[in-house]
């Protein structure tokens, strides 16, 4: 029953289910404020079905009021790993421009180039990250590209309450947890609490200026370990999966800290003038196991079974929707009224959008594979060409055009589908569309000629 709940859930936001909400043609308010607060969330391996309101049974009251409330983006697209897709969202640019093809560190975005943070810094914002950057090794941190302050782990995945990196390699160390570029210690508390704290101090703050605050959690990627209040949520749901329960568990902990910092606009008075846009970063992964990460203490305690992406095919690391299309929604109290877009949005999109909705439409930001998406999410207008869009990682290539989407291997393998008709990409029309596969691979081409090599 509970797939079949899933199933029908999806099918009605994949076609636009305006029984539930009621798309608005006009705004409540046709002047927006010069310079709306604009608060990021961004949580870590989050799956299409890991969210209440996509009909999980992992409890996400937070998430689903605000979704609810606001515009759902049914069709919301990532990077299917963690650095390529944070690259494509603070640069506005596709991450295979920077050779960005999976995991990276060291110099990642090359230094001077524009980003979120920078842009919104020079039209007057006060940018904070609170959480995870991996887009950079020290020297290259969210300080050296627009940021004003910075708080949590420069790496990628860490222990929850050691704050240390599962390994030491070249260009990286355990020690990952700082504030400003400055290492420190905060061991014992667990990152979703330290992470939640940060955002709400930014948001008390008295000051002047609106702000950016980009607030990238943890969880629930692996390793994971919550605190026992988390845990009794889902203690009688027997047909879990213990490690399932514990994915669970670490979900409702960050729906209480999104509920938290909600709870701190309030309080505040900004709720009102906050604009919040809610994406994962990739699709939920499988599973994860390993003796030797994190000096060993995960060995006895196997991530067996995580994210789930029902319906959607795949899993964090494929092309296939199931990997690259994820829970999202944006979020203004007078400003969107509550519904569903349809259309297809990418995350290099936010960077174009928030320049356009600030009024900074005027300083043209050269060689953006991103647009400005504001009338589909205002107004669910729909483009004016079928939208374009290309992925680049380490095995595979992808490239979409309207309805119809294309995959190539490096075993020269291609998968052709119409996502319309077939979005569980299960009847591959290679054989039926010949004209199609050439049409798109050359598309694919005109991408790649703007490719860097890979960086590592």
């Amino acid at each position: 029953m509970m797939y079949l709940k899933l199933l029908l859930i999806q099918i009605l936001l994949l076609l636009g289910a305006s029984f539930f909400w009621t798309d608005a043609k006009i705004e409540k308010k046709e002047s927006l404020p010069d310079k709306p607060n604009i608060l990021f969330i961004l949580p870590d391996d989050l799956g299409w079905a890991d969210v209440g309101y996509h009909g999980s049974d992992i409890k996400t009251p937070n998430i689903d009021r605000l979704a609810r409330t606001g515009k759902i983006l049914s069709q919301h697209y990532v990077m299917p790993t963690c650095t390529p897709t944070r690259v494509s969202l603070m640069t506005g640019k596709y991450p295979s421009r920077y050779g960005v093809l999976a995991p990276a560190y060291g110099e990642v975005i090359d230094l001077g180039d524009p980003t979120i943070a920078s842009v919104l810094a020079e039209n007057g914002y006060y940018t904070a990250i609170a959480g995870k950057w991996h887009m950079g090794s020290p020297p290259y941190t969210p300080l050296k590209y627009g940021f004003q302050s910075s708080y949590g782990y420069f790496d990628g995945q860490i222990d929850p309450y050691t704050h240390e990196y599962k390994t030491e390699t070249e260009l990286t160390e355990r020690r990952s947890w700082h504030r400003n570029d400055e290492y420190l210690d905060e061991s014992g508390t667990h990152v979703t609490d330290l992470i939640t704290a940060e955002a709400i101090r930014i948001i008390e703050e008295d000051r002047d200026q609106p702000f950016f605050l980009y607030v990238t959690h943890h969880v629930p990627h692996y390793p994971l370990s919550e605190p026992e209040e988390y845990h009794a949520l889902y203690r009688d749901e027997v047909m879990m999966h213990p490690s399932r329960r514990l994915f669970a568990a670490s979900v409702s902990h960050l729906d209480e800290s999104i509920g938290q910092i909600i709870d701190a606009l309030e309080r505040t008075g900004k709720r009102e003038n906050t604009l919040i846009v809610f994406v994962s970063d990739n699709g939920g992964q499988q599973s994860w196991q390993s003796n030797t990460e994190y000096e060993g203490r995960y060995a006895d305690k196997p991530h067996l079974v995580l994210g789930n992406n029902y319906p959607l095919r795949g899993w964090k690391g494929s092309l296939h929707e199931g990997g690259i299309r994820v829970p999202g929604f944006v979020n203004w109290p007078g400003h969107l009224e509550p519904g569903i877009v349809d259309h297809p949005i990418h995350i290099s999109d936010w960077l174009p959008t928030l320049n356009k909705l600030i009024g900074n439409e005027n300083e043209k930001i050269d060689g953006l594979d991103g647009r400005n998406v504001w009338p589909q999410i205002a107004a669910n207008q729909a483009p004016e060409n079928p939208r374009r869009m290309y992925w680049k990682i380490r095995n595979t290539l992808a490239v979409r055009e309207g309805d119809w989407k294309l995959l190539l291997h490096d075993n020269d393998e291609v998968e052709l589908y119409n996502l319309k008709e077939d979005f569980r990409e299960t009847r591959n029309l290679k054989a039926r569309h010949p004209e199609k596969v050439a049409e798109l691979m050359k598309m694919m081409q005109d991408f790649q000629a703007d490719d860097r090599d890979a960086v590592r």
